[in-house]
């Protein structure tokens, strides 16, 4: 069965997805550009990069071949394994393997994994219907044509000297008036300060007064050690420490039945599992806990055995 248009379909509204047992594909974005030298614009990409350390599985792409097909989830996990084994094989014998719409591996010389990607395939929905356009360059433009001013008769200085003279006689005088005003402060305030016409002012301004000159007496307040004690125990509240137990992840599903099937395999083979809400939506299967990381990672290994790419999860 060919898989790649779910890997294709995935990849449109995931920036990460999932091949288990071979690699991951990550899209990476880039914002729009201008080239200068072609006169260019490129609406914004999501290309392709492949890392082949990402090979556990996340359930995302044998559950949506799952629920698209109709098939067990044992059953579609065994196709992608099947897919998977066909591409190693073709790159063992020095073929190269095509994606379409992706991209091409192949193996070096070195025998590692390369990774060329389709740079004409774009996976970011918001650039749909954008392609990328030339525009003729602007020639003949100079702006500091349009800025210049060209004069053609010269002012009549007469008319304007005598224009200056007479602005200077009004702003003299009032330049004059506002520096002497403002050395002798007491033209502005009136004479009635010393005055008011509240006869309760007065009254109340000698109360103040008197309640301001008087000494208030000191008051020495003596703690005893008991008090202290006791105001010790209110104020710090005892520490509970908590023990953090470990769990063992089988997979992460996005769709709950479909990890409400992990859940009953591993119930028929004696484990205890749990259903857990992992981020951004997805229900991951607990197959059981342990207190301590050393116990965590030896039961780890024995289910390895039926359930590969597990991992271990602190809560």
């Amino acid at each position: 069965m060919d898989i790649t248009p779910f890997i294709r379909e995935l990849l449109f509204s995931h920036d990460c997805v999932i091949l288990p047992g071979f690699g991951g594909f990550i899209g990476n974005y880039t914002p729009a550009r201008i080239d200068k030298n072609t006169s260019t614009f490129y609406p914004p990409v999501k290309q392709i990069s492949f890392n082949r350390n990402l090979n556990h599985n996340d359930g995302l792409l044998v559950g949506r071949i799952s629920g698209h097909s109709g098939v067990a989830y044992g059953d579609a996990r065994g196709i992608v394994e099947e897919f998977v084994a066909g591409m190693r094989k073709k790159l063992e014998r020095g073929d190269k393997v095509v994606i379409d719409n992706i991209g091409s591996f192949v193996n070096n010389q070195e025998g590692n994994l390369q990774f060329e990607p389709d740079r004409n395939v774009n996976y970011h929905l918001d650039s749909y219907g954008l392609e990328s356009f030339q525009f003729p360059p602007l020639e003949g433009y100079d702006i500091r044509k349009r800025l210049s001013k060209h004069i053609d008769k010269e002012p009549v200085r007469g008319s304007s000297s005598r224009k200056i003279l007479w602005r200077a006689a009004v702003i003299v005088p009032i330049l004059a008036l506002m520096v002497t005003a403002s050395l002798n402060s007491r033209l502005f305030k009136p004479k009635t300060e010393a005055s008011s016409l509240n006869p309760l002012a007065k009254a109340e301004f000698e109360e103040n007064r008197e309640a301001v000159g008087q000494v208030v007496p000191e008051v020495n307040i003596k703690v005893t050690e008991p008090a202290l004690q006791n105001q010790a125990s209110l104020t710090a509240p005892p520490v509970i420490e908590e023990k953090a137990s470990y769990c063992i992840i089988t997979g992460s599903f996005r769709i709950r039945q479909n990890a409400e099937m992990q859940a009953n395999m591993l119930k028929k083979e004696g484990y205890t599992p749990e259903i857990v809400e992992g981020p951004n939506g997805f229900y991951r299967v607990s197959a059981m806990k342990c207190v301590d990381l050393n116990s965590a990672f030896n039961k780890k290994e024995s289910i390895d055995n039926k359930f590969p790419g597990s991992w271990v999860k602190k809560i």
